[in-house]
C-alpha cells in the first residue's frame, strides 16, 4: 500500500500568488499531501474575471495584482519542479474565485476543496464552497495576528526596497529579478 492510498484523488487549492512566498509554499505542500492529485486554481486570473469584494476590498486593487496569469502560472510551475513535484501530481488553472458559475469550466467540482482560513474572507470562500455542496477541508485557521507572511507585505517590501528574497522560494526571487516585479511595483505606484 503506497502513501497516498488512504487520501483524496483530486483536491483543489487556490490562491492569487501575487507573490508566492514561503507561507504559500507550506500551503500547497499541505495540500499535496493530501491528493493524490493537485489542482493549482490561479485566482484573478485577469480584470475581467475579478470582482472586488467587501471581505477583502484591496484583493482586486492594481497594486496588490502586479503579475498577470501566466507569469503566476510559471512561477507555481517553477516553485513545484524545484520542489521536485512530478508534473503528473498537479495541473495549474485559472480560478475566477468571485464567479462560482464558472467554476465547472476550470476545475473538477468532485474533488476535495483546500483552503486556510485567516479572516472574514476565508470564511466567506467556506461558506461559498459549503454552498455549492462541495467538498472542503480547511488545512488550518488562525487569526489574522499569526497569520505570517502575507504577499501584501512582501510587495511592500518589493517596493520601498527593502529585503523580501529569504521571504520567497529561489525560484521565484529568480523570477521577480528576472522580470524586475521591484520596478513594476514602483511604476505601478507613480
Amino acid at each position: 500500500m503506497d502513501e497516498l492510498s488512504q487520501i483524496d484523488e483530486m483536491g483543489v487549492i487556490h490562491g492569487r500568488f501575487q507573490v508566492l512566498h514561503n507561507d504559500h509554499l507550506k500551503y500547497l505542500m499541505a495540500g499535496f499531501r493530501l491528493c493524490r492529485h493537485l489542482v493549482v486554481g490561479i485566482t484573478n486570473p485577469d480584470p475581467y474575471l475579478t470582482r472586488e469584494d467587501k471581505a477583502d476590498p484591496l484583493r482586486s486593487d492594481l497594486l496588490s495584482n502586479p503579475l498577470t496569469y501566466f507569469e503566476r502560472y510559471l512561477m507555481v510551475k517553477a516553485v513545484l519542479r524545484e520542489k521536485r513535484l512530478s508534473p503528473e501530481r498537479f495541473s495549474v488553472v485559472p480560478l475566477p474565485i468571485n464567479l462560482p458559475e464558472l467554476y465547472k469550466y476550470y476545475v473538477p467540482m468532485d474533488a476535495v476543496f483546500f483552503l486556510t482560513i485567516y479572516d472574514d474572507w476565508g470564511r466567506k470562500k467556506l461558506e461559498l464552497f459549503e454552498s455549492l455542496g462541495l467538498k472542503t477541508h480547511v488545512l488550518w485557521e488562525v487569526p489574522p495576528e499569526r497569520k505570517g507572511i502575507s504577499g501584501r507585505n512582501l510587495r511592500l517590501r518589493m517596493l520601498e526596497g527593502r529585503s523580501w528574497e529569504p521571504l520567497i522560494p529561489k525560484s521565484v526571487a529568480d523570477l521577480m529579478k528576472a522580470w524586475d516585479i521591484p520596478s513594476r511595483l514602483r511604476i505601478g505606484k507613480t
